[in-house]
């Protein structure tokens, strides 16, 4: 449906793609990867027509419907949820829209047209009738219940909701539209573990085209059967989900550096013999022949190194048998109750997950655990030798827009060596001229990565974690997990990413209403045990 042939695409002296060439054929789900600028937006954007090509073309059979989501939703208002996802679905949008004017007017008591109105009402209502207008508004609202909306905020004003709510609402817009290809920018970000899982469904059962990119590796692995990754300006393809891409890219870097090796080795000894007998005459046609031969190999080059990240802890307090009591602990806002009578016992050596329906109040209990909001009654007791560290999903807007990313990290811990602060920028991806951004300019999971390093630096013993991968990268989220894999200390946390959960969790703690369930084990012996993948999801 959709095919790139030999695209070349470059801003200003930045080569992005280079004769880069792929497809999308019908009902495929696709994965884009590749890192950070390496070019998957403007993927989209020459999709999209958005931009030409400087080479190459980009070649869409007839008739074949495109939706794109991306993070840039622009502005909502002056609509209902409702009404704005509606908006997507083209004609039956603008018929819906004057339907809505008309009841207004007809609702006027002063209206002199109410004759009038009240007749146009009659067309318009038979028009939106024709278009399947009041299958599809009941088609919107299963869509934004399954994007978590509740009844009541879907006839709400869209402009009140916060941004990651209007994400939500853009993403039920393409949703709803159905086209012949969904080309979806990190449609699971702001979403939680319930509305990912049900995108999760949805997407597998999309009779269209997909092609997205994700940092959530469950949700590539179970949604996409191909993947398209840009490498040094080329699109590269390979048939299975993101595991399976990942394996044979593997396979492919230790094939080139074998023979890379193998082709160095031959090259040295050639050149050893050329050294050795070129003063000697009666070698002298055997040197010739032997330089010509290496004059007319194709070098290869070096194989690219991928960069990894790595964190190590530094040394913490031991901590003591009890981390944190929670004893008859009681929450409520305004008339509904969060807990009543909540207790627990986190000890040494235990990663609690945190997991319950949204508005059950998980990011409640962890900012009542480490003291930025206080319980209204009981009592919350931290082990003497606890040092707690907090990462909550707004830390990002506590950074110094004004300071650099090394400002920031100096002003935290103005004592540590020039060395170790840039050993730990590096730790988080900031190198080079990336140090010297300043955090109002840096990306939603560079902020994440700044305050994460400042973080963990300070050599917490106990660790509460809000959605700390949210806009992180799989390649941090995996030297982010594998940190925490060696962290010695204890932790309480809520996540959305399966991936992160299954690796570190070792007990669950459960909210569903009034009743609160501790699990024994990990995640994934959670899922068995309690039948789900998180509260309210039932196969």
């Amino acid at each position: 449906m959709i095919r790139l042939d030999n695209i070349d695409q470059r801003y200003g002296k930045q080569i992005l793609l280079t004769e880069a060439s792929a497809a999308i054929n019908k009902g495929e789900k696709i994965g884009l990867v590749g890192p950070n600028g390496a070019g998957k937006s403007t993927i989209f954007r020459l999709i999209m027509r958005e931009e030409e090509p400087d080479g190459g073309q980009v070649t869409i059979d007839r008739d074949v419907t495109i939706g794109h989501f991306s993070q840039d939703v622009g502005e909502m208002s002056g609509e209902t949820v409702v009404e704005a996802v509606l908006r997507g679905a083209g004609m039956v949008s603008e018929v819906a829209a004057e339907l809505h004017k008309l009841e207004a007017a007809m609702a006027d008591a002063e209206n002199p047209d109410l004759d009038k109105t009240l007749e146009r009402y009659g067309d318009v209502q038979a028009r939106f009738y024709e278009l399947g207008g009041y299958a599809l508004e009941s088609q919107a609202r299963e869509i934004l219940s399954g994007l978590g909306f509740r009844d009541e905020v879907m006839d709400r004003d869209v402009g009140l909701l916060s941004g990651g709510w209007k994400m939500r609402v853009a993403l039920g817009r393409i949703l709803l539209m159905k086209p012949d290809v969904m080309l979806l920018d990190e449609p699971s970000n702001h979403l939680d573990i319930e509305s990912l899982i049900w995108l999760e469904r949805f997407l597998k059962s999309y009779p269209g085209a997909v092609l997205m990119t994700s940092h959530d590796r469950e949700l590539m692995n179970r949604i996409v059967g191909k993947i398209i990754e840009i490498d040094g300006g080329e699109l590269i393809t390979y048939s299975g989900n993101y595991d399976f891409y990942m394996q044979q890219r593997a396979i492919m870097e230790a094939q080139a550096e074998a023979q890379f090796a193998r082709q160095e080795a031959m090259l040295a000894k050639e050149r050893r013999f050329i050294e050795r007998f070129k003063a000697q005459a009666a070698k002298a046609a055997q040197v010739q022949s032997r330089v010509k031969k290496l004059d007319k190999i194709e070098k290869l080059e070096p194989p690219k190194k991928r960069k990894t990240l790595q964190f190590e802890f530094g040394h913490s307090p031991r901590l003591g048998e009890e981390v944190v009591r929670c004893e008859h602990i009681d929450k409520s806002y305004e008339t509904r109750t969060i807990y009543d009578d909540l207790d627990f016992l986190l000890r040494r050596g235990e990663r609690w997950c945190v997991m319950g329906k949204n508005g059950a109040g998980k990011s409640t209990l962890l900012k009542i655990v480490s003291g930025e909001i206080s319980a209204d009654g009981g009592t919350v007791v931290l082990g003497p030798s606890v040092k707690l560290g907090y990462f909550a999903q707004h830390a990002m807007e506590l950074l110094n827009p004004e300071q650099t990313v090394w400002e920031t990290l100096v002003a935290k811990f103005p004592l540590a060596s020039v060395g170790s602060l840039r050993t730990l920028a590096g730790c988080f991806g900031f190198s080079g001229d990336d140090i010297d951004k300043r955090a109002r300019n840096l990306s939603g999971g560079e902020k994440v990565r700044l305050v994460m390093a400042r973080l963990l630096y300070d050599s917490p013993n106990f660790l509460v974690l809000d959605e700390p991968t949210n806009h992180l990268d799989i390649a941090t989220k995996e030297m982010l997990v594998t940190a925490l894999k060696n962290f010695e200390g204890s932790m309480l946390f809520v996540s959305h990413d399966r991936a992160f959960l299954s690796a570190l969790a070792n007990k669950v703690l459960e909210l569903d209403g009034d009743e609160v369930k501790v699990y024994q084990g990990t995640y994934d012996e959670y899922v068995t045990a309690a039948g789900h993948e998180a509260p309210g999801i039932h196969d």
